[in-house]
Formats: structure tokens, sequence, C-alpha cells
């Protein structure tokens, strides 16, 4: 029961530095973690609902010149391109180096995973060998037992074939 409980121990048992922050190329720096939030940004659907209504609304200002009597920017909206432009000139690296901190992440936790089944695969093979060890001991204390047993029956024998002779004579 002792060695179950090791056992138990060592599965429950956690890396002191599992829950350390993250330290890799980027650290863990605030403009990292911003990238972070503005990449995860990109991808909602607010952000892409809120560009489609902020590019229907210039595209309508800028055609109908709506309450303002002039466009700034007519068809071909070069000045929207051009803001499209700079918007995907600083969202590519900020995705970019958000994946780049997730993939450091995923490694370092994949790195503790497999230090921990490693460490477990370790401590069922140590149990497995002492449940062996124990297994072969007691096979070989039940050999002794059973030949003590014959020695004690044979001996049991003896005395009580002597005994007989001697009441016969």
């Amino acid at each position: 029961m002792v060695s179950t409980d090791r056992a138990a121990e060592a599965v429950n048992q956690v890396a002191p530095h599992q829950h350390a922050e993250l330290h890799g190329a980027f650290g863990n720096d605030a403009f990292g973690r911003i990238a972070e939030k503005a990449a995860r940004f990109f991808g909602t659907p607010q952000y892409i609902l809120g560009q489609t209504v902020a590019v229907l609304a210039w595209v309508v200002v800028n055609s109908t010149q709506l309450h303002l009597g002039f466009a700034w920017d007519v068809y071909p909206f070069i000045a929207l391109n051009l803001l499209f432009s700079l918007q995907a000139a600083y969202a590519a690296p900020l995705i970019l180096l958000a994946q780049t901190r997730q993939a450091d992440r995923d490694k370092l936790h994949a790195d503790r995973v497999d230090k921990n089944h490693n460490r477990l695969e370790r401590a069922a093979k140590t149990e497995t060998d002492k449940l062996l060890e124990l297994l072969q001991s007691n096979t070989k204390l039940t050999k002794e037992d059973k030949e003590l047993t014959e020695q004690v029956a044979d001996l049991t024998k003896q005395i009580h074939a002597l005994l007989t002779k001697e009441h016969e004579n």
C-alpha cells in the first residue's frame, strides 16, 4: 500500500515552475502582451463587423457626398486602400509576434508534459520492478515452504514408523 501511495504522490506532483511566465525571445514585455491582445481582436466578429460598417460608411459618404458637399476620397478610394495597407503593415507583424509567443508557450507546455510523462514512467517502472521483486521473493518463499512441509511430512512418517515399531515390540 505504501508503494501505491508513492505512485499517487508522483502523479499529483506539479513542477514548481509550471505556472511561471514565459521568458522567450520576446519575454514578458508589455508590447508582446498588447500584440497578442490586438491579434486576438483582429479575428473577432466584432472587429470584422466594425470594419465592414466603417468601410461601408466610407464608401457611402465618398460616393454620395452626403452632408459634406465634397468627397475626400472618390472612387477608386485610394485613401481607403492606403489605410488598409497601413493596417496590414501593422497587423501582420503583430499577428506573427503573437503566434511566435504562443508557439513558445506551447513548446514549454509540451516540454513540461514530456518531463512529467517521463517522471511518471520512471515511477511506474520502479514500482513495477518492486512488485516483480516481491513476487519472485514470494515464489521463492513458497517453494522453500513446500520443501520444508515435505520434510516435516517425511519426518512425521519416520517418527510414526519408529513409534509403531516400538509399540509392536
